[in-house]
């Protein structure tokens, strides 16, 4: 049977074919390269031949925010970008809408605080210090199909530690108490798993359910599309714009590189851009303010009144210079002979 006949194949997201899967190219050449080295080692190859294989640099998706006239093309034609951001008003819209959802308070951190699916999926109560307002990220639940796996995170950095506020504290009492209650409901067939997020009878959730889950309540909301990874972009915008600088966002999302968080994650909302550009014609007005004269002041094209005219190029003759004698005696006058002084005795 073809996988598109399949009840559970679905079309790929403008994301997977803008982008192909890079990670699968990149992530498989090492280990071919190291195979193929170990061959030679052992005599079954002269040559490698992976070492002539060039693969393309793969290109970062920029995060797009989901801006009005950007809302408007995809209502008109159905464009839309690979990787969108909602704005923050649109993340309150969403919030609103899934208010009553069971999972209210794992929509909340994802949203607010950039876990991923795993993580969240994979989080703890013993994980969880509601009175420290703390929360550490200590494994992940990987989907390999049906079947699930339990590991460390993604990186080391992944391995963190994030601070909660007031309102997501409350969030999870509330989760708490609503979990809780369904332990009571469910009597003997509650699954004792330890997990914060789990089915009504205590079951680990699976990550694909979650993204499937999401899904559904990104149509019933109205907005327009997202994927869940890309709530852990507009996490990252959100936080940005809030006055963080980008290495609190990087310790919040867990990554390596500070780089990966500036180019990819930090997509800047519009009414941040409106706010640096008034910004900054406020300080431009400010130093003409403080400037009055300069202001009026106004240059003026061409040499300067007093300036003396051209002098000619051609060399002037030089004329011998006279002594005083010789101009005394063209006036007519008898040179005048030296007297001594009386006191002055002759030598």
């Amino acid at each position: 049977m073809s996988p598109r006949c399949s009840p559970r194949w679905r079309p790929p997201t403008p994301g997977t074919v803008t982008h192909p899967p890079r990670r699968r190219c990149t992530a498989s050449a090492p280990p071919l390269r190291s195979a193929l080295n170990a061959a030679i080692r052992d005599g079954l190859l002269r040559d490698n031949p992976a070492r002539f294989v060039e693969l393309p640099t793969p290109r970062r998706p920029q995060p797009q925010v989901w801006t009005s006239h950007r809302v408007d093309a995809w209502q008109r034609d159905g464009q839309r970008p690979s990787v969108a951001v909602w704005t923050a008003d649109q993340v309150a819209t969403f919030l609103d809408t899934v208010r009553e959802d069971r999972l209210f308070a794992m929509w909340w951190l994802i949203a607010l605080r950039g876990l991923r699916r795993g993580e969240a999926a994979g989080l703890r109560w013993c994980d969880v210090d509601l009175q420290q307002r703390v929360m550490v990220i200590e494994q992940q639940r990987i989907a390999f199909g049906r079947i699930v796996t339990v590991g460390p995170p993604k990186t080391r950095a992944s391995r963190r530690t994030i601070a909660l506020d007031r309102t997501t504290v409350a969030h999870l009492r509330v989760h708490l108490r609503r979990q809780r209650a369904e332990r009571d409901a469910a009597g003997q067939a509650w699954h004792e798993s330890g997990y914060v997020f789990t089915t009504d009878d205590g079951t680990p959730l699976h990550p694909d359910w979650i993204t499937r889950r999401f899904r559904r309540l990104v149509d019933v909301s109205g907005l327009p599309p997202v994927r869940l990874h890309d709530l852990r972009h507009g996490a990252a915008t959100l936080t940005h714009a809030a006055g963080a600088d980008p290495k609190t966002v990087q310790e919040q999302l867990g990554h390596t590189s500070i780089v990966l968080t500036a180019d990819t994650y930090t997509s800047v909302l519009l009414e941040l851009h409106l706010k640096v550009a008034e910004a900054t014609a406020r300080l431009v007005l400010k130093a003409a303010a403080r400037n009055p004269g300069r202001r009026r002041h106004r240059s003026k094209i061409g040499p300067p009144k007093s300036a003396a005219p051209d002098q000619p190029t051609r060399p002037q003759p030089v004329r011998p210079k006279r002594s005083r004698k010789s101009k005394r005696a063209k006036k007519g006058r008898a040179p005048a002979t030296p007297t001594r002084h009386p006191k002055i005795k002759a030598a």
